[in-house]
């Protein structure tokens, strides 16, 4: 397939069709080299017709944007609640827990009410306040500078105080998961400490509706193999679970 013209036809329409292309199948379909289906790409990504992703392009933007937590509040509310009433089966007799920023971490707290005492450590200022006075919980409300989209402390203090303690069970909410990018967020701000946050923690769990598979932050805060549960809706994939089961994460589907 040696036309231009007929080459990009070619790849839009099976965008259109199934959301991604694949570099190495478009090379073996078109006959031409990675080289020049990689140009190919670039040109169409020009014209706004595609987004370029690792391996191939995407019909849609595979990068978050950093929204507010008030806008990521409206999106996806029933599963993200689905989500935080299967999240806290998991802490079981753990006598600790970290509840990272984000919306649907911050769902974990309307199913949380321990009947014996449980210490629960975050960031995030909305968490803190909705478990502060609550029975059987110590809470440790980590200190820093506050990013105001977030309503989250982020920067060296917080670090400095995880430094000196360990917990049994980390929540993280992601913005992005990808089987070869990882786990990430939209704030390079707030990686790092998600990142320290995951080194204190014997367990870590993701907490995400399905809307965040295939997608990407900017802010990388773990690998794969670093997290042992992904709580999820029924929207996901069943490819992804596939993938996540075979690299060691259980995938648990509100």
């Amino acid at each position: 397939m040696k036309n231009i013209t007929k080459r990009h036809e070619f790849i839009i329409k099976k965008l259109e069709e199934n959301g991604k292309v694949y570099i190495d199948k478009l090379v073996e379909v078109t006959g031409v080299s990675g080289v020049t289906i990689r140009k190919d790409l670039k040109t169409l990504e020009e014209k706004g017709l595609l987004f370029i992703t690792r391996g191939g392009a995407s019909l849609h933007n595979p990068y978050s944007i950093d929204r507010s937590i008030y806008e990521k509040a409206t999106i996806n509310a029933e599963a993200k609640n689905s989500i935080g009433k299967e999240a806290v089966r998991l802490i079981k007799d753990t006598d600790s827990v970290i509840i990272g920023s984000g919306t649907t971490a911050f769902a974990i707290t309307h199913h949380l009410h321990p009947q014996k005492p449980l210490t629960v450590i975050t960031p995030a200022i909305k968490v803190a306040l909705e478990m502060s006075g609550r029975p059987n919980v110590d809470l440790l409300q980590l200190g820093g500078m506050i990013r105001p989209n977030s309503s989250s402390v982020a920067g060296s203090y917080a670090e400095y105080m995880l430094d000196r303690i360990s917990c049994g069970i980390i929540f993280l909410g992601v913005d992005g998961i990808d089987m070869n990018f990882g786990f990430s967020i939209s704030n390079l701000t707030e990686a790092y400490i998600n990142q320290k946050m995951i080194e204190t923690s014997e367990v870590v769990a993701i907490v995400a509706d399905s809307s965040k598979f295939g997608a990407r932050g900017i802010g990388k805060i773990c690998d794969i193999e670093q997290v042992r549960y992904v709580i999820t809706d029924k929207g996901v994939k069943e490819e992804y679970i596939k993938e996540l089961d075979n690299r060691g994460v259980k995938v648990i589907v509100a």
